[in-house]
């Protein structure tokens, strides 16, 4: 089987619809996929109806932003119920962050010479209720200020450049007991990728896995080295983790993340419906 776990649509910040992903999906040979959008289930029901139709398995996810000892580390969650209203609850909040930093992004890029106000950025998200640095990236793509995405992070929006504005996120730990109150399983998104493996350590990896029951790993991700994937494989296999693989797509968002590019073991499929099922999640 092929199996892709972590990608986005139009719902949050990538560029395919919810259907026109599925299809991709079915496009380039893949069984299963999960729609994992930042912080909102929103694209789901469509995903999973256009699955249906189409014959690819689409798995409920989500990508929740979440923050350590004040960085930022994403989540995800797989099999959840959407409708949990502390999780709801609680990603309405960080939703709402979003949004109420973009006019502090607006500001910073015109002190940075690159006038830019809020209402471009709303233009450049469309329709997502998750709103964020994607979608001011696309606006200075908009502006001409920037080539594309990959560009403007790596100039000004990620956390040591100079366009970053902070905002509120979800602890890591509270986090991961709110994925499995939803009865979902979580776990960590590319933990070290961008610089992030001076924050989620071996040793607090570990202790997440003993103290909060954390699921998995994604070991096989576009921002992972060889050095990388080998040593959070044999961690994760230390710790009894699920170890998974995933393309991280957005659509033409991020140039070097294509759809099946990465691929999560069958065993280790089979191992997250299983948790899943325990937990009385949706698979």
């Amino acid at each position: 089987m092929r199996i892709d776990l972590h990608t986005h649509s139009v719902v949050s910040d990538g560029t395919d619809t919810p259907t026109r992903l599925v299809l991709k999906a079915m496009e380039v040979g893949l069984d299963v996929i999960a729609l994992t959008d930042h912080d909102t289930f929103d694209g789901i029901p469509e995903a999973i109806e256009a699955g249906k139709r189409i014959g690819v398995k689409v798995m409920c996810g989500i990508e929740m932003s979440t923050q350590l000892d004040g960085h930022s580390v994403h989540l995800l969650g797989y099999g959840c119920d959407p409708f949990h209203r502390p999780l709801v609850q609680e990603l309405a909040k960080i939703r709402v962050a979003r949004t109420g930093r973009l006019k502090a992004f607006a500001e910073r890029m015109t002190e940075l010479d690159m006038p830019l106000g809020v209402d471009d950025i709303i233009a450049a998200a469309g329709a997502s209720p998750s709103i964020g640095r994607p979608h001011v990236a696309d606006a200075l793509v908009a502006k001409g200020y920037v080539g594309h995405r990959d560009e403007a992070f790596d100039k000004w929006l990620r956390e040591d450049k100079p366009g970053y504005v902070p905002r509120y996120a979800c602890e890591l730990s509270a986090a991961i007991d709110l994925i499995h109150d939803a009865k979902g399983i979580a776990i960590l998104a590319h933990p070290w990728g961008r610089g992030n493996e001076a924050v989620l350590t071996a040793e607090v990896i570990e202790r997440l896995t003993t103290e909060k029951g954390l699921d998995g790993i994604e070991v096989n991700h576009p921002d992972h080295d060889e050095r990388a994937r080998e040593l959070l494989f044999a961690l994760g296999g230390r710790l009894g983790l699920i170890r998974t693989g995933s393309s991280d797509y957005h659509g033409l968002g991020k140039r070097n993340n294509p759809l099946g590019g990465e691929n999560t073991r069958d065993t280790a499929y089979r191992e997250m419906l299983r948790r899943i099922r325990l937990r009385g999640g949706i698979v």
